[in-house]
């Protein structure tokens, strides 16, 4: 069984690896914040989604979230570009690396995992 900081966010057919993200918000410091699972190489992942050069959303067209090649996560407005598998800063003006949310595939559902400083936004 699912402990209750596992929350469900889509079946895991909808993550056709390297192809578009699974948008999802957060609240994360105090904010309410956009975040997106991908897959890469069979594993899924997520990240806030937030450029660590400037807090400015990657997404190139919604949801495109993976360079042209589809090796990279890549911010449209300044082209820092990230691993898919950890978030780490692979090129460009990073300032660091992306927020990675943790997250389980099972029974072919996806869920993230909440965290002290990451929670689910509840309307």
């Amino acid at each position: 069984m699912i402990s209750d900081s596992w929350i469900p966010l889509c079946n895991a057919l909808e993550l056709k690896d390297r192809g578009d993200a699974v948008p999802f918000d957060v609240h994360y410091a105090g904010q309410t914040c956009r975040a997106f699972a991908v897959r890469f190489e069979g594993k899924p992942h997520a990240y806030l989604n937030r450029c660590s050069h400037v807090a400015m959303e990657l997404d190139w067209q919604p949801n495109r979230v993976f360079d042209n090649t589809g090796q990279w996560l890549i911010c449209a407005s300044h082209g820092a570009e990230y691993k898919p598998d950890t978030g780490a800063c692979a090129g460009g003006p990073c300032k660091g690396g992306l927020v990675k949310i943790a997250m389980l595939e099972t029974d072919g559902v996806v869920h993230w995992q909440t965290t002290y400083n990451l929670k689910p936004l509840i309307f």
